[in-house]
């Protein structure tokens, strides 16, 4: 049964989100829209502009380069940052590279006590973005991927950027 809806719903959602990536509007645009273009105007991102694969590939691996080492930093650093009403200890070094590392790639390999060994902050703004990010840039991938297939030479990828607010904020976020 599960399956037989999945596949039931595949090309409404695929065509929907086909659609949302390709910055159409949707039924979701009314009320996510504004917050879209308030994002691109803070980043100061043209989600118009087009990328290469090689500006793709270097906007993705900074990003999550950047999201590695806010989370690795905040899990190293806990017991000193605010949210931490169990006065948690700082994550030991391996630990806190083997779930930085983990998490930045979406597979979350746990090899600790979620509730003893992370404080609140590193939870919330740590483990839960990551898996947001984490999933956000995997769509945003292979949406690049089709486009690179459909234009046969990796040129004009679309927009890593734009590709990344726009899974966030119509797919993961409602979801």
């Amino acid at each position: 049964l599960f399956i037989g809806i999945l596949v039931a719903f595949t090309p409404l959602l695929g065509k929907w989100l086909a659609n949302v990536l390709q910055g159409k509007r949707s039924w979701l645009s009314p009320v996510l829209g504004p917050v879209e273009r308030c994002t691109y105007r803070v980043a100061g991102v043209d989600p118009s502009r087009e990328m290469d694969w090689k500006k793709y590939l270097t906007a993705v691996l900074l990003f999550n380069a950047a999201g590695f080492l806010i989370l690795f930093l905040s899990l190293l650093c806990q017991k000193w940052l605010p949210l931490n009403p169990a006065g948690t200890e700082n994550m030991r070094w391996d630990i806190a590279l083997n779930t930085a590392i983990s998490f930045v790639t979406n597979t979350n390999w746990q090899s600790y006590g979620g509730e003893t060994t992370l404080s609140t902050l590193s939870q919330m703004t740590g483990l839960t973005v990551q898996n947001f990010l984490s999933a956000a840039t995997g769509a945003a991938i292979a949406a690049a991927l089709a486009r690179a297939f459909v234009a046969n030479r990796g040129e004009g990828v679309g927009n890593f950027w734009a590709d990344m607010t726009r899974t966030t904020l119509y797919l993961l976020l409602p979801a």
